[in-house]
């Protein structure tokens, strides 16, 4: 790779679809590419956004770019750039694009950083009295640079067979209950099954004002939606004016993951694991369809083919090689294939190390997923699955908090010079990041262009 500058390259040919999903995936790379909608700011613009993304297809493809992608882990990083807190931003909608609009044109990534995951609504997380989260002034000093999930048990353990029997009764009279306090209520209504034949039976509990409090919150909770995405949706279309494409069209979880994370809780999905194993199995079976069908709905709305997956608990550390390949990547195997089958490309966000997984998980489809890793060995990484399928990372969140722009253009480098041979490699932070400094993120963009420059 060349050290000099890049020059903008023109969108790269559509190669000759040889199997099905393949073809399903152009399809989708091609209506990313075309940004329906978009009126462009400028013929630069327009030419700046097929020159990015081009840039990342080709580099999911396993081909050579013109350089290097270089993905800005920015996190919650322009509200402090923008001089607000990260509060104003989940409350004062204007002051949150007038941030996210002003990093945009500070910054010179590869894609668009937008709110919307990073940051959401705490109005409305106030009108459905969320239990999942704890925020800036709810839970967290009004100062606090991020939201936290809390994990809770809100499934029990016994509950299993009523989830699978009836998952739109479980869902509406157990877990939104439990999950979101304004939605209590919920649990005085009637089994939906009960109502066919006479569906005005499932108006008696609505006589109960309780119950009507609670309905009166989901009108309430959806006109808040409705301004919340009003403005991410306003300030990714400005970024797609300007040339910056958006990056993540839809979200999946590994089977394990959705039930350790929102409804088993670790504790006991890890309990789970030995005292009911069968049960568990049967679950994430049934659920993985489900999984499948509505990441698959959110690259059809959005018209961006990448679905972001964060494995939560199946690194190195939380458990063994057997565990893993027993229970966490045979359920998370068919939901990446699942996604893959209908075009869709899973950006596969492996938390904490994968270094005894990497041999486990080399067997997909060439070209079909993003492999995003956090603290994994590169170069084994590169090694291992590099051939195969494009790799992400692994710039230190504590190099880019703590570390010098020197410091962080040099590892950039490194990893530019290791990871970046014959494609398939983009930068990026091993996390997003909160703390750091516009410096350091500059310096990743200028580590891209300077050293990932292919001949």
């Amino acid at each position: 790779m060349n050290r000099s500058k890049s020059i903008a390259t023109v969108v790269s040919p559509q190669p000759p679809a040889q199997r099905p999903w393949e073809g399903k995936r152009e399809q989708r790379f091609e209506r990313w590419l075309s940004a329906p909608g978009i009126r462009f700011a400028s013929p630069a613009a327009e030419q700046g956004y097929h020159a990015r993304l081009t840039r990342i297809i080709r580099a999911i493809r396993m081909q050579e770019p013109d350089r290097v992608p270089c993905l800005l882990p920015a996190g919650q990083f322009p509200a402090s750039y923008a001089g607000i807190t990260v509060r104003t931003a989940m409350y004062d909608y204007e002051e949150m694009k007038r941030a996210w609009r002003k990093f945009l044109y500070d910054f010179d990534g590869d894609t668009c950083v937008i709110p919307g995951v990073s940051v959401t609504s705490g109005r409305l997380h106030e009108i459905t009295k969320t239990r999942m989260s704890v925020w800036p002034g709810h839970g967290l000093d009004e100062n606090a640079p991020m939201a936290q999930f809390v994990e809770g048990e809100y499934m029990k353990a016994d509950e299993y067979d009523a989830l699978l029997k009836d998952p739109a009764d479980f869902f509406m009279r157990v877990y939104l209950p439990r999950t979101l306090g304004a939605f209590e209520p919920f649990q005085k209504l009637l089994p939906f099954r009960r109502a066919f034949g006479m569906p005005a039976v499932f108006l008696g509990a609505c006589m109960l004002p309780e119950v009507q409090e609670a309905f009166q919150a989901v009108i309430d909770a959806g006109k808040e939606l409705a301004k919340f995405r009003q403005a991410v949706a306003e300030i990714t279309k400005e970024a797609q004016a300007a040339g910056y494409p958006p990056f993540q069209g839809g979200f999946a979880h590994a089977p394990f993951d959705l039930f350790g994370d929102t409804l088993r809780g670790t504790r006991g999905i890890m309990m789970d694991m030995y005292r009911q194993p069968a049960k568990l199995q049967e679950a994430m079976e049934v659920v993985t369809p489900w999984i499948v069908e509505g990441a698959v709905s959110g690259a059809d709305v959005s018209g961006v083919p990448i679905t972001f997956m964060a494995l939560h608990k199946g690194d190195d550390t939380f458990m063994s090689e057997k565990q893993f390949e027993t229970f966490y990547w045979p359920g998370l195997k068919k939901v990446i294939l699942g996604l893959v089958a209908e075009g869709c490309v899973p950006l596969l966000f492996a938390e904490g190390c994968y270094n005894k997984r990497l041999e486990a998980v080399k067997d997909l489809p060439e070209g079909s997923v993003i492999w995003w890793f956090d603290r994994t060995d590169m170069a084994r990484a590169k090694k291992i699955l590099g051939d195969r399928n494009c790799i992400a990372g692994n710039v230190p969140t504590s190099l880019m908090c703590t570390g010098t722009p020197r410091e962080v253009k040099e590892h950039c480098r490194n990893l530019i010079e290791v990871c970046g041979k014959r494609g398939g490699y983009i930068l990026t932070g091993g996390a997003q990041v909160h703390n750091t400094t516009a410096e350091n993120l500059r310096a990743m963009v200028e580590a891209a262009k300077e050293y990932g420059v292919y001949q």
